[in-house]
């Protein structure tokens, strides 16, 4: 027993974890994204086994999965910097309104209760999955990105829904990147950088938020975030982010997409359930 765990069933745990952090940081890197779409479910169960209430499980993996993707993001961003392919100038128009998007997040998990998340997951996830599973490179909602205040509405609404959902906002920046008529390149990367602030933002956020609940939290968390689960899974997710960088530029996505597609979906009817 370790925790009151029993050993068999920590070492699959810890298992799982392990490879959740190796796929984080293989589609941190390949699609612009913190993969915390797989990082949340991941440890959904884990904390589910090791006890934490049901109030407030989803919170801390939200919190967590946002701490795991800091690291992971940052090695992924600058793997892609390297190649050139950043718009800076959408990047630094998207910072500010993303990270207040996450504070008001991070405010909502202050106050709302678990199911709140459970539902954000559901219907984000299953927005991006359609996305992923049907969508079609051609399509376009126009051949530019807009000017203000729109494009600041896009910033706000991917950070807010990324400090819902525990995700870096990789996944629906791409999206809006590449529906404004961005390469998917250009999407990959620029996704990469916006992914750093909200999810450094989004942590910290968390860790805030949780803190008047910090006795219902396991051992070694700080709020809502685990330092268990970001100690296992950030190295390995960050040492692998720069890998998923570098297949972005030389593979075709297309089977990748529409196995990640299928398991969100999987992932988003297994919280939709829940709230029956």
């Amino acid at each position: 027993m370790v925790l009151g765990v029993p050993a068999n069933e920590l070492a699959w745990l810890v298992a799982a974890i392990l490879v959740g952090g190796l796929i984080t940081g293989l589609l941190a890197g390949l699609f612009g994204i913190g993969g915390g779409a797989v990082v949340v479910p991941v440890l959904y169960e884990v904390f589910r086994v090791v006890g934490v209430p049901e109030e407030v499980r989803m919170q801390l993996c939200v919190g967590t999965s946002l701490a795991i993707m800091a690291p992971t993001t940052i090695g992924s961003y600058r793997a892609h910097l390297a190649k050139g392919a950043v718009i800076a100038g959408v990047l630094r128009r998207w910072v500010v309104p993303a990270v207040v998007g996450v504070g008001a997040g991070a405010l909502i998990a202050l106050v709302a209760p678990a199911a709140v998340f459970r539902a954000a997951f559901a219907i984000i996830g299953t927005g991006i999955a359609l996305k992923m599973l049907v969508g079609r490179d051609h399509w376009r909602l126009g051949e530019d990105l807009p000017g203000q205040p729109l494009i600041g509405i896009y910033g706000f609404i991917i950070g807010l829904a990324s400090s819902l959902m525990g995700i870096s906002g990789g996944s629906l920046s791409t999206i809006v990147l590449t529906l404004h008529g961005k390469t998917m390149h250009q999407a990959v990367a620029t996704s990469a950088g916006l992914t750093v602030p909200i999810s450094i933002a989004g942590a910290f956020g968390y860790m805030l938020a949780g803190l008047p609940q910090q006795s219902q939290m396991p051992p070694f968390s700080i709020g809502f975030v685990s330092l268990v689960g970001f100690v296992l899974m950030a190295p390995l997710a960050t040492f692998v982010g720069g890998f998923g960088a570098r297949l972005a530029h030389g593979l075709s996505k297309r089977t990748l997409e529409l196995a990640f597609g299928l398991y969100l979906l999987l992932m988003a009817f297994r919280f939709a359930v829940s709230l029956i």
